[in-house]
């Protein structure tokens, strides 16, 4: 059985780290929890941390596959749907995303437009369900604790 390759990125402005786990017998990837970076002084984004992650895996060869959130991020943005778009992979996060939507809605004056049933995402994963990547098998785990929604995933040997 195939070991999954995991490469952890640090952000020292949100103290978040990011991990691009891959299968080196298929070259597919999976990148996890990226951020988008957020300037609060301008209130403006950039994509600095993502394109360091896309780097890495322009460098080494690598397909993603998948881009997974462990659960919404009260300490930085997602730059999940920014690398759907640069990579085409599809964005992955626990089916109980309804429920941070609905209350973030709420504190945040959510126009009645916003979706809150977790739609944009590509895959929404409940617990105990599996994904691949390349020939690695992977496993979503509900870990209710920061949010409602968190998640690990586990593949092959790494959560």
């Amino acid at each position: 059985m195939t070991e999954p390759k995991v490469q952890a990125f640090f952000d020292e402005a949100t103290f978040t780290a990011s991990y691009v786990v891959s299968d080196p017998a298929t070259g597919r990837a999976a990148i996890i929890d990226p951020v988008l970076d957020f300037d609060a002084a301008s209130a403006c984004t950039s994509t600095q941390c993502a394109d360091r992650l896309l780097e890495y895996v322009r460098l080494q060869g690598l397909d993603v596959a998948l881009i997974l959130d462990t659960h919404v991020h009260a300490d930085h943005l997602s730059a999940a749907h920014y690398l759907r778009e640069q990579t085409g992979a599809k964005t992955v996060i626990g089916s109980r995303i309804a429920t941070v939507q609905e209350t973030f809605a709420k504190i945040f004056n959510a126009e009645s437009s916003f979706k809150r049933d977790g739609s944009q995402f590509d895959l929404l994963l409940d617990d105990g369900d599996s994904f691949s990547i390349g020939e690695l098998q992977g496993r979503a785990m509900h870990t209710p604790g920061h949010t409602p929604i968190c998640m690990v995933y586990v593949i092959g040997d790494a959560a």
